[in-house]
């Protein structure tokens, strides 16, 4: 009897293939001949493969049925959960079921200890906007290779204050939030929740309530195209993990383009990172009070655009809040009317960048430390207002340790350049002195480590000797009075 129902199935799929291929070839010479296209063609031998499947499997004895679990596809799309793509309803549930079985999916493997391998899980949100009250998180118990693609999620006027619309953070918590991590939580290689946790393709709109994504304690996490707005904290948080990679994105506060008229009063952070080893690459914050703010070593930043909030209304680019461990490199970025800020800086590198509308690299003592900063080949176009292209901020005190400071080679137009280096000539006619004054060009007051001139004299060759060096001021005398040119070149650091 069984039997009988299945080639009964097969005749009636059979016959309706068979029905299907003679309706296309007749429906060709209905209307009179015409060309027999790539498409139809492709069309019929399709239909020609299924027929012929359909033969060979209804010959083949069928195999053991296995478990549904461990054969259905590991896309989970979330419609199929109920999700509401138009954002009318609340999803909030019906995505946290989809993710829920995605981490229930059994497996035998593990990326790095505790982590459980996803096999490359997704959870795919259909190109729909969807409505959420809380956050979007991973089941506690961790888990990695995993992809969270494809849609919008907005909040609600219910959605906490002090959370993120996506949370990569196994257990939150407000005193977790706002405690800076220490050395060795930044440093740590255990204790990891998630690993390999990919968002792609994602809007994701805070809607004045919280931030934007949370990445806690996760290794290898990768943002990827996606467009964060109207967080009231961070649109992204990072917090220890390590090699968080934020790329091809867009993160503002408000909606803009600059010249916003409310631009004065934009806060936030468009990217908090308080964990080293992160890249942040190709990504734009354009509104906001700080665009990237760095607590953490080892963090490299490479063709970020920041117009977030204009220096000049109190808004800072890159914040380098790591005095004494900076280990940072700024590369190829665009400071829009906003600056680089880096306190104590030891260990950074900010080159091949482009500053706009004043916008300048600022070194800030807190404890009078810096070693090893290169500030080299950019360009620095201001706005005629004599501001300098690299400032000191001395307001805790002067730097007064300072190594292997390189502020050379930048291009500098409309503003004050500085450096650490400069040649200078002096002319005297009769005279025993010659001094030139470098105070102008050096970036640290009253400091020249290195000098060397040449003494030029129209006739004769007095006794000369360096007499003075002061106020980043330098001072040749001779023995006699000459008529001679003075070549300086001094460094800093």
């Amino acid at each position: 009897m069984e039997r009988r129902e299945s080639n009964g199935g097969f005749f009636c799929h059979l016959f309706f293939l068979v029905a299907l291929l003679f309706s296309l070839v007749s429906s060709e010479a209905n209307g009179g001949y015409r060309r027999w296209t790539e498409l139809d063609a492709h069309r019929h031998q399709e239909l020609v493969r299924r027929i012929s499947r359909i033969m060979v499997d209804d010959s083949t004895p069928s195999p053991s049925p296995q478990p549904q679990v461990s054969s259905r596809s590991r896309v989970f799309h979330v419609t199929e959960y109920g999700a509401d793509p138009t954002g009318k309803a609340d999803s909030t549930a019906a995505i946290m079921k989809a993710i829920s079985d995605a981490f229930a999916v059994p497996s035998d493997r593990q990326l790095i200890a505790g982590v459980t391998d996803l096999g490359g899980a997704e959870i795919h949100l259909d190109g729909g906007a969807y409505l959420i009250s809380s956050p979007i998180t991973l089941p506690s118990q961790g888990g990695g290779n995993l992809k969270i693609h494809s849609g919008s999620l907005r909040a609600s006027d219910e959605f906490p204050t002090n959370r993120y619309v996506i949370e990569l953070w196994s257990s939150p918590s407000a005193s977790s939030e706002a405690r800076e991590p220490d050395a060795s939580e930044l440093l740590s290689t255990s204790g990891y929740d998630y690993e390999y946790v990919t968002l792609r393709d994602l809007m994701l709109d805070a809607n004045y309530r919280g931030g934007g994504v949370a990445v806690v304690n996760s290794l290898r996490t990768t943002i990827d195209s996606c467009y964060v707005a109207h967080f009231e904290s961070d649109g992204v948080w990072v917090k220890g993990g390590h090699e968080t990679m934020i790329r091809g994105s867009f993160l503002g506060q408000h909606i803009t383009a600059g010249g916003d008229p409310g631009e004065k009063g934009f806060t936030g952070v468009g990217i908090n990172l308080m964990g080293n080893d992160n890249a942040v690459t190709d990504t734009v914050i354009f509104s906001g009070g700080t665009g990237i703010l760095v607590s953490g070593q080892a963090n490299t930043f490479s063709g970020v655009h920041c117009y977030n909030k204009a220096t000049s209304f109190g808004g800072t680019g890159i914040y380098l809040r790591l005095p004494g461990n900076t280990q940072t490199r700024i590369v190829n970025c665009y400071m829009d009317y906003n600056s680089i800020v880096a306190e104590d800086p030891v260990q950074l590198v900010v080159s091949g960048s482009f500053f706009l509308g004043d916008g300048n690299v600022v070194l800030k003592s807190v404890k009078g430390v810096a070693r090893g900063v290169n500030v080299v080949d950019n360009i620095f176009s201001g706005t005629g207002k004599g501001v300098p292209n690299v400032g000191l901020d001395e307001t805790n005190g002067r730097f007064a340790d300072v190594d292997a400071v390189v502020v050379e080679r930048n291009g500098v137009s409309g503003m004050a350049s500085r450096s650490t280096s400069g040649k200078g000539v002096a002319r005297g006619e009769g005279t025993t002195a010659w001094t030139v004054d470098f105070s102008s060009v050096l970036l640290f007051p009253d400091r020249i480590d290195h000098v060397q001139y040449t003494l030029l004299p129209e006739s004769g060759f007095p006794d000369h000797a360096l007499r003075n060096v002061s106020a980043n001021r330098v001072t040749v005398e001779t023995n006699v009075p000459v008529t001679a040119t003075v070549h300086v070149t001094v460094s800093q650091g």
